[in-house]
């Protein structure tokens, strides 16, 4: 086995998740509807506004990988929804939907042979494929805890 595969299995791994944590499919599994906008005391954010978040930057990163004309997004303001923002039914699925197709988009581009993950970015030369990847897969993580905790303190945990 060559180390370009090894790279490239691991890192769809890591996005994937699974080993260390849960996977993002299990956190928001059979999430309750009525829960989606509920926001437990001293949290700050609820569900969908965490999920929300993470689609908005994953998108934002892999556009930063692919776009060379890509211009930067207003934080905080284009990476969260405005706090009084809800989702039905419909905004729950279209979130998870497109959470899912940018996060596939990225494990093809960590599974094409063509990809070059230590090259620097044309119009970024200080980063990397491999750095962005990483990236995705510490933010992914770290709200993916972020919406388990959630679960358990609105007593919706498996």
């Amino acid at each position: 086995m060559n180390e370009n595969h090894v790279v490239r299995e691991n890192l769809i791994w890591l996005l994937r998740g699974g080993n260390a944590h849960v996977t993002i499919e299990k956190a928001v599994a059979n999430f309750p509807a009525e829960y989606y906008n509920s926001v437990p005391r001293n949290v700050g954010y609820s569900a969908w506004q965490i999920l929300e978040h993470m689609r908005r930057a994953q998108r934002d990163i892999r556009d930063f990988i692919i776009n060379e004309n890509y211009k930067p997004q207003e934080w905080p303001d284009e990476y969260w929804p405005k706090p009084d923002e809800s989702a039905d039914e419909s905004r729950w699925q279209n979130t998870w939907q497109g959470f899912h197709s940018d996060l596939d988009s990225l494990i093809q581009m960590v599974e094409e042979g063509s990809t070059e993950f230590f090259s620097p970015l044309a119009h970024a030369p200080k980063y990397n494929i491999f750095r962005e990847i990483l990236l995705v897969a510490d933010h992914n993580a770290y709200h993916l805890g972020q919406l388990v905790l959630l679960r358990k303190l609105l007593k919706i945990w498996p």
